[in-house]
């Protein structure tokens, strides 16, 4: 037993604890509302207490259909600090894949922004009926007797830190894997795993008490977490846009001397090609992250030579597997992710669970105190996530598939789903994927397999051009020669864009399905 012993804080109590010892420095700031720590600290407690007036009890779990604003903050981590449990969801999903995501979580209460009102009024009956009139929107305009208005609701409530005890591994929230197609899986992390994945990543991610972090990615992103998060646990502050535009993210950036921020690829490739970017001040930038999707290696070139040393990659998944490449190390092996985090370990495995030698290509696994606490009602999920190596400890199978270098430098082979099987011989899309965006007419590609009645399957380029597209075939003999035999596409189709979830990752198996439809 240790001499001195004290309870470790948890993430509500660190926000607490910021509001009393870092009064007047800045918490949130969002348009022309600015939140110093003892405001912000304060309205968490309001917002903690207004839902306890609602019955809520700790471990119940609270919907958040919101657009980026000053209360989606509010209300994910006022629920957080009432032991509830935060369900923020992706606004941009089909209204069957919402009501499939409350009805999962079994939702009590659910807050929405204006655009999103009618949404829960057209919720099926017997998820109205498990809300009853726990449903709340914000703005200005009247609401009926069963949705309540947030300032009413809100200025209801008094701002005394409310009386809840939480223990560490109570969820604190749960961010659904996707919801483009059936059910997402509900990935939930606990309050301990979630402040232990903050502070691991602010170290990794240099975050510190005076960081201003630009988040302009949707709220529900577990990418936007990454970037509340590490700022609010290092005591920064988070400065949230309503939506990205690339223009407005470098006035922001040099009017609010933008220190950190998290994006997606395709949010790069929009600023290094937006007008401005060449002329503005990102003299303040000292650590970036960018994750979500692949990078091209050309695009990370770019980043590197242009953001001063403070571009940092991500490799990660929201069940909390994560490596990060420093900028000092970037130049040396440009097509890597990087090292886990220090308190994840990952390996490399063949089908047959053997742990593959450095170089050798096999399925990413990890483990580590950051870990999701395992998908929520999906036992079935979490078996077939699981890998349990000759000791007995179960580790996250990710679905990648990579190879680790002599030093612990992980690269990215492909996704294990999208590899192409092409004559018996696998065939890693991103290979070929890398070699197409060497062309100059070409912005983007994504090569999938379709079905062959020589091979099974064949790799099929689906491309957007930059300019005028070129002619297919010969486009095709141009990346077939610098193709070894096996890889050689079959075709190459064009398209104005390529379907993309929030975060910006091409979604192949839309593609998938739209060309094995047409080949058929």
């Amino acid at each position: 037993m240790a001499w001195f012993e004290a309870p470790a804080p948890l993430l509500p109590e660190v926000l607490a604890r910021h509001g009393r010892q870092r009064p007047r420095r800045r918490a949130l700031v969002c348009g022309e509302h600015t939140l110093d720590w003892a405001a912000f600290s304060a309205a968490l407690d309001r917002t903690a207490n207004a839902f306890i007036a609602l019955g809520l009890s700790p471990g119940e779990r609270v919907g958040i259909l919101m657009d980026n604003g000053l209360e989606m903050p509010l209300a994910m981590f006022g629920a957080m600090r009432a032991g509830l449990v935060a369900v923020p969801l992706n606004p941009s999903v089909a209204d069957s894949a919402i009501a499939s995501m409350l009805r999962d979580c079994a939702a009590r209460a659910v807050v929405v922004t204006p655009a999103h009102r009618a949404r829960v009024d057209g919720l099926p009956g017997e998820l109205r009926r498990a809300l009853g009139g726990r449903r709340i929107c914000t703005g200005t305009e009247p609401v009926g007797e069963d949705l309540l208005a947030w300032e009413t609701w809100w200025g209801a409530a008094h701002a005394q830190p409310p009386d809840v005890r939480i223990e560490d591994e109570a969820p604190c929230n749960i961010i659904y894997s996707s919801g483009t197609t059936g059910l997402p899986k509900g990935i939930v992390h606990t309050h301990r795993r979630r402040l232990d994945w903050a502070c691991d990543l602010g170290i990794a991610l240099r975050y510190h008490g005076s960081a201003v972090t630009l988040c302009s990615l949707g709220l529900y992103s577990n990418i936007s977490w990454v970037a509340m998060l590490c700022t609010w646990v290092a005591g920064g502050t988070v400065v949230v846009m309503p939506a990205f535009d690339a223009g407005a993210a470098l006035a922001l950036i040099e009017r609010a001397r933008i220190t950190h921020f998290a994006m997606v690829p395709v949010q790069f490739q929009r600023l290094v090609d937006s007008e401005a970017y060449a002329t503005a001040d990102r003299s303040s930038l000292q650590a970036v992250m960018c994750c979500g999707s692949p990078l091209p290696v050309d695009l990370k070139h770019q980043l590197l030579a242009g953001l001063g040393g403070a571009f940092i990659e991500l490799y990660g998944l929201t069940e909390g597997l994560i490596t990060t490449q420093d900028p000092e190390t970037a130049a040396e092996r440009p097509g890597a992710v990087g090292q886990a985090l220090t308190g994840t370990e990952v390996r490399i495995i063949d089908d047959t669970g053997r742990e593959c030698p450095p170089g050798e290509p096999g399925e990413i696994v990890g483990r580590g105190r950051i870990l999701m606490a395992g998908y929520l009602n999906r036992d079935d999920a979490n078996a077939e996530s699981t890998w349990t190596d000759a000791t007995g400890a179960r580790w996250l199978r990710t679905g990648d598939i990579g190879r680790m270098d002599e030093d612990g430098h992980l690269w990215i082979v492909d996704r294990k789903k999208d590899m192409i099987v092409s004559g018996g011989q696998n065939i890693f899309p991103a290979d070929i994927e890398a070699v197409m965006l060497e062309h100059p007419d070409i912005a983007e590609v994504a090569v999938i397999g379709v079905p062959s009645d020589n091979w099974g399957e064949t790799p099929l380029a689906v491309v957007v051009p930059r300019r005028d597209a070129p002619e297919p075939e010969g486009l095709c003999a141009w990346t077939n020669a610098r193709l070894g035999r096996q890889q050689r596409i079959s075709a190459v189709r064009f398209r104005e864009s390529l379907p993309r979830n929030p975060n910006g990752k091409v979604l192949k198996r839309e593609l998938r399905r739209e060309y094995t439809l047409l080949a058929n």
